[in-house]
């Protein structure tokens, strides 16, 4: 990130090709350096707030908050993600956001 104007988007990830449906999310293959690509990007300051997420696709992995200057950016930092050069994980959805209310600071 080049220090600019940084957009914030919601972004849903799935699971890819090579997601083994019979392990959980912490079993899967490449978990620890997925997990410290992940707490990367959060000390970079590019994942703002993420997580698994539940819901009615049993695609579904994460849902995150991610700022980057623009939708080429975001997918270019998420391609060096391992899961994502194996296939374990994919980007489903991106969509900005406009983030109105954020209540962690007042706690």
């Amino acid at each position: 990130m080049d220090g600019g104007v940084m957009a914030v988007f919601a972004v849903t990830t799935g699971k890819g090709p090579n997601w083994e449906h019979s392990k959980g999310i912490r079993e899967q293959a490449g978990w620890d350096e997925h997990a410290a690509f992940a707490d990367g990007l959060v000390d970079r300051g590019v994942v703002l707030i993420g997580g698994p997420i539940g819901g009615r696709n049993q695609d579904d992995v994460a849902l995150l908050a991610v700022r980057c200057a623009d939708e080429a950016e975001l997918r270019a930092v998420f391609a060096a993600d391992p899961w994502a050069a194996s296939g374990v994980l994919r980007i489903k959805e991106v969509r900005s956001w406009t983030l109105w209310l954020d209540g962690r600071q007042a706690r």
